[in-house]
């Protein structure tokens, strides 16, 4: 009875949803968002949830003396200071965004630079164990993106910085990334179909 009701509900829910984007009523449209803010709302409380279990693992790892110890006692620290400070000081303030662009862009720049320089080492083993065309446009690929991006000494190579690298970038990339979006779209729209019509039950017990 438990899964039969739960199941009931979401498909109820969903339709709801999706009725509100195609009919444009008022009563639709207010109980769409009435029940997207719910969402919203479910969704921050299992972010605070998640980070209440991120807290109880690395405590319980410190207080235990386990190998990396201080790790977790610097990102238990670290995570508690951040959000007292995002809470009293709202993510608008200016030391909020001193602190965004002195500590975590600096981190996820110095992230992409290590994923370039293992591309590339991992495109030359490739191409040292399955040497094929793949492995070597993969491997051309990141040293022109590589060498068309890094600040060089002597500045640009002419070709390279201004004509292959924006090739690169903005047409293959791109149309990659957009093919790649829409194939997660369809897959997403195909789950949620399935589990509007009852077909799958993530939800409660079948």
């Amino acid at each position: 009875m438990k899964g039969i009701i739960s199941t009931a509900i979401a498909i109820a829910v969903g339709l709801v949803v999706l009725a509100g984007y195609f009919i444009e009523t008022p009563l639709l449209v207010n109980l769409r968002r009435l029940l997207l803010d719910w969402a919203v709302i479910l969704a921050a409380v299992a972010l605070f949830v998640g980070l209440a279990n991120l807290v109880k693992v690395h405590s319980a790892r410190v207080r235990d003396r386990q190998k990396g110890g201080f790790y977790s006692v610097v990102l238990v620290l670290c995570l508690l200071a951040t959000l007292l400070a995002g809470l009293a000081l709202r993510p608008e303030h200016p030391v909020m965004a001193a602190v965004f662009n002195a500590v975590q862009f600096p981190v996820e720049a110095s992230l992409m630079a290590l994923l370039t320089v293992s591309l590339v080492y991992a495109s030359v083993r490739l191409l040292r164990r399955r040497r094929n065309l793949l492995s070597v446009i993969f491997l051309v690929t990141a040293v022109i993106i590589l060498l068309g991006t890094a600040p060089l000494p002597f500045g640009e190579i002419p070709i390279l910085g201004d004509l292959l690298r924006p090739f690169f970038t903005q047409v293959l990339a791109a149309a990659g990334a957009r093919g790649i979006l829409i194939g997660v779209a369809l897959g997403s729209l195909a789950t949620g179909l399935r589990i509007l019509f009852g077909a799958d039950r993530p939800y409660g017990s079948r």
